[in-house]
């Protein structure tokens, strides 16, 4: 488990309401820490990118606080957007600009000085290098995607924002885009990101929050939250195949599957540990013998999806 850092971001009570009445965000808040890889799930329309906004600035939020590296970001504007890069959904390039031109452009922005080897070093990073040369609107929307990360890079920030990175992008951007993320994290860069593969949250972050509707509905370590929250399935290949599971079973809810060849047990963790021996005996008791057995844990978006659920039902 992760030694607690001091935050690098902190969010305290952000709302924003639309001119229209429309609130996407209720009361978030919400620290993050410095060189932690940190994952924001939730639905479509959940409030992820319009948070991610509103902390960048783009979005003027209608109350709460955002600090960043202890400034505020609204009275140190300037000073806090420089620490900050910004990979968006959308893909806002230069179309007549050159892949070079563009990310030594967006440094320059941000009152860096000229560093050919370190624009080097990104474009080589993400697979660019042999582009640098080519004009934007020559690339593949997986070449643009890359172009974006890299002018994000440009300025050598502090907090990266990944808000969907990898959205409808090769294999091969995904692979690069999450070692250029470890490589970050290792430097001490924070990285936030939202994303539609929860798979890549459930292996790339240290901690996970879920927002759906305009509220934060937990903020977790990734491993924690998956003891907590998971649930298991054990299966038995039956020996031999049942009509329906022995009443004496009952208890333990079982599930006959595969024609009656294979029995499954759903256990929730938050319970406690299954009581194997107990079980195995019960088993044996009803007569039921098996030839093998499996256990399965839920996935992150198994947890995700549950509690997305629950929060809808509240509401």
């Amino acid at each position: 488990m992760l030694v607690p850092m001091p935050n690098i971001l902190e969010i305290q009570g952000l709302c924003k309401t639309y001119a229209s009445g429309q609130q996407a965000l209720k009361d978030i808040t919400l620290g993050i820490r410095r060189g932690e890889i940190f994952a924001l799930l939730g639905p479509n329309g959940a409030g992820k990118t319009t948070l991610i906004s509103a902390v960048c600035g783009i979005v003027r939020s209608t109350a709460g606080t955002v600090t960043v590296d202890g400034k505020d970001i609204t009275t140190h504007f300037r000073a806090c957007r420089e620490l900050i890069g910004l990979v968006p959904q959308e893909l806002t390039t230069d179309a007549f600009e050159t892949v070079w031109a563009t990310v030594s452009f967006s440094r320059g922005l941000f009152g860096k000085a000229a560093n050919p080897a370190f624009i080097e070093k990104i474009l080589r990073d993400l697979s660019l290098w042999d582009k640098k040369d080519n004009k934007i609107r020559t690339l593949s929307g997986g070449m643009k995607r890359r172009v974006m990360i890299a002018k994000a890079l440009s300025h050598e920030p502090q907090i990266l924002f990944l808000d969907e990175p990898t959205a409808g992008v090769d294999v091969g951007l995904r692979r690069d885009m999450w070692q250029l993320v470890r490589e970050l994290r290792a430097t001490g860069v924070t990285v936030i990101l939202t994303t539609h593969y929860i798979e890549e949250a459930e292996d790339m972050a240290d901690r996970v929050g879920v927002i759906n509707k305009g509220q934060i509905v937990l903020v977790e370590d990734k491993a924690a939250l998956m003891l907590k929250l998971g649930k298991k399935q054990l299966t038995l290949d039956l020996t031999t195949a049942l009509d329906s599971v022995p009443a004496s079973l009952a208890p333990y809810a079982l599930e006959l599957s595969a024609n009656g060849r294979e029995l499954a047990y759903h256990y929730d963790t938050r319970a406690g540990a299954l009581d194997m021996p107990a079980f195995m005996q019960a088993l044996a008791s009803a007569g039921v013998a098996y030839s093998d057995l499996r256990t399965r844990q839920s996935s992150l978006e198994d947890i995700f999806v549950t509690l997305v659920e629950e929060a809808g039902s509240a509401a």
